[in-house]
């Protein structure tokens, strides 16, 4: 049981623990808001029992873990004055630009409470990072179960370009597609750009 399980069921078992309580309160007396507005009590128990019942089926939530793509995680691209390019895109399309690019940040459709992130950065058109494709730029991917989705690639005979690297933000690899593009896999540890990054564009 992981951390985030037990909160929930501590949550919960709080949250039926002051539904008994308020239910054993009204029995026991009558208070001057009974009389006043008699629907009180049982506004406040209805509210109860719902967030009991949200809390306690969020405990059975199953996350898919199907190896695949679940959306972009980079867009990158060789220019001639990186430096430059950020603050123009900056500037003009009000982009929040670090040192790096910019930091896109929107909610994951699957659960909104996430907060997933999108790295924009431009490149020296020198840089060998998108090496060996010949191409201008390389799309990083967002995905799940990098490992499944890495052994999948393999049986199909996709081209790896290396092992799955680790880091505090996540997981990557790179492979290339059948036009020569190179490709950055990486399954993200989104809580760690929520405490670390500053502005985002959003």
């Amino acid at each position: 049981m992981n951390i985030r399980t037990i909160m929930k069921k501590s949550l919960s078992i709080a949250c039926l623990l002051a539904l008994m309580a308020n239910s054993s309160a009204q029995t026991s007396q009558t208070t001057t808001a009974d009389l006043i507005d008699p629907t009180l009590n049982e506004i406040q128990n209805q509210f109860l029992n719902k967030q009991a019942e949200a809390l306690l089926s969020q405990d059975n939530e199953v996350y898919d873990t199907t190896p695949k793509v679940t959306g972009i995680g980079g867009i990158f691209f060789r220019s001639e004055d990186p430096q430059e390019t950020r603050e123009w895109y900056g500037e003009n399309l009000g982009l929040a630009i670090d040192e790096h690019g910019s930091p896109f940040e929107f909610r994951n459709a699957n659960r909104p409470e996430e907060i997933n992130y999108l790295r924009w950065s431009p490149f020296d058109e020198e840089t060998d990072y998108f090496s060996p494709s010949e191409k201008e730029f390389m799309i990083n991917y967002r995905v799940q179960n990098i490992e499944g989705l890495v052994k999948k690639l393999r049986e199909n005979g996709v081209k790896i370009l290396d092992e799955i690297e680790e880091f505090d933000y996540g997981k990557f690899v790179h492979i290339m597609d059948p036009e020569g593009n190179k490709i950055e896999l990486w399954e993200p540890v989104d809580d760690f750009f929520t405490q670390m990054v500053g502005e985002t564009t959003k």
